[in-house]
């Protein structure tokens, strides 16, 4: 079990009113207006081509050298701005800067996981120099990965610091997760979030917690404390409501009368359920079941979506919307196509909705700027959703097992990606202590 004790020592940067740490960017390199002299003129930024000659997101960590590409109006932006969704990039690493051109096309906030900073760290040289130095001053391993983690969190919460403040703390966020090694810890959980906001200590930042069983009493008390929350890793309707109603009792505990900077977004999976759901499908082999293949993610998200309509209406939130309160938005998360069959946009055009936000890997994000349709469609076949839903029920497949099981095997993969890393970290520590004798 990992202990909180490894994040105890971090030094947090000082308040916005107070100065900056020397890690995080200067407030003027991320101005909106001059992305494109910043984008002629920026270091390590390099946007690949694809072979028609058309802008690629695609960024290329720790590259160097920049193209000069100028900022064009991209559907990211028609997206925010005619339909109330916003696109999040799920990808994070060293530096932060590569995340300027993203921005400059219309992504709103970023999400990070474990797997996401075992890639990253374990496969840049960009985080040498920083290592080194903590190894150097004996920094023990699990301290300093969160150190490289910390800063790297620190320097994206100020890119998009901009987009928070003009939103009214409604975007801009920058999400990170605690242990993945304390899902089945309540209280440590609760402990570890605190000290990892303390730690990053920025407005924007969204510290991640998974929606395990023993995990949503934690929810509710780091919401009451007042720290902003990414609920991660769900993915069925019932774990869905445990969630809003963990999200509602923490306002409701907190005790403050100004509740509109403490938010949350609810991360709901789709294409996982697809891929697990289309291997249970092919073992029934009926032309019914087999007819349902790549139905069932998009199918449950937009039920999911009409839970989150009806929970954040009536009375009691009403209550709460007095006090500043805003809707935990639902966010669409896993929507990288894993099927190759399936359109490349099957997890972003069908789930497009007001008061959401999609969080899109590079496949994904690519696919619907270059030909995705911006249009409003979360709600406009929940007949049809309800069909399947219940098609497969018929079936035999129980949608709480299912979820279970995809939790299950969530957590793990995270928790090998954080055991992964933290070895891969102790061997080039060791390397640097032979190298240093």
């Amino acid at each position: 079990m990992a202990s909180v004790t490894n994040l105890t020592n971090l030094t947090p940067a000082t308040t916005s009113a107070g100065s900056r740490s020397s890690s995080v960017l200067p407030r003027s390199s991320v101005n909106l207006r001059s992305f494109n002299a910043k984008l002629s003129s920026a270091s390590h930024l390099s946007i690949r081509y694809n072979q028609q000659t058309r802008p690629s997101l695609f960024v290329r960590c720790s590259a160097s050298g920049g193209n000069g590409s100028t900022t064009k109006r991209t559907t990211l932006h028609d997206l925010y701005e005619k339909e109330g969704q916003s696109p999040w990039y799920d990808n994070l690493c060293r530096p932060v800067t590569d995340l300027i051109p993203f921005i400059a096309r219309g992504v709103r906030g970023v999400t990070s996981n474990p797997a996401i900073f075992q890639k990253a760290i374990s496969t840049s040289d960009a985080y040498n120099d920083q290592f080194r130095t903590l190894v150097e001053s004996g920094t023990a391993i699990k301290k300093a990965y969160w150190e490289l983690v910390v800063k790297d969190i620190q320097d994206a919460c100020k890119l998009f610091e901009p987009i928070y403040d003009q939103t009214d703390a409604e975007d801009g966020y920058v999400s990170v997760e605690v242990s993945p090694l304390l899902a089945d810890d309540t209280k440590t959980t609760v402990k570890a979030a605190k000290l990892l906001h303390k730690s990053v200590n920025r407005p924007n930042v969204y510290i991640k917690i998974p929606a395990t069983s023993p995990c949503i009493p934690s929810i509710r008390d780091v919401i009451a404390s007042g720290i902003s929350v990414n609920v991660t890793l769900i993915f069925s309707i019932a774990r869905y409501e445990a969630v809003i109603d963990a999200y509602l009792d923490g306002l409701e505990a907190s005790g403050l009368d100004d509740l509109s900077r403490v938010t949350s977004v609810a991360s709901f999976f789709v294409s996982r359920v697809d891929t697990l759901m289309d291997k249970m499908l092919e073992k029934i082999g009926t032309p019914e079941a087999l007819d349902l293949r790549g139905k069932a993610a998009v199918a449950q998200a937009a039920l999911a979506y009409q839970l989150y309509q009806k929970k954040f209406s009536g009375p009691r939130w009403e209550a709460l919307v007095k006090k500043g309160a805003k809707k935990q938005r639902l966010l669409w998360a896993s929507t990288s196509v894993k099927n190759p069959a399936y359109s490349d946009t099957l997890y972003v055009a069908p789930l497009i909705g007001p008061d959401t936000v999609s969080t899109m890997p590079d496949q994904a994000l690519e696919a619907f700027i270059d030909h995705g349709t911006v249009k409003r469609t979360i709600d406009a076949n929940v007949s049809e959703a309800e069909g399947v839903y219940s098609a497969l029920e018929k079936l035999g497949i129980d949608w709480n097992k299912v979820g279970e099981q995809l939790e299950e095997e969530g957590v793990d993969s995270f928790k090998k990606s954080f055991e992964s890393l933290l070895g891969t970290l102790q061997d080039k520590a060791n390397t640097l202590k032979l190298a240093s004798h």
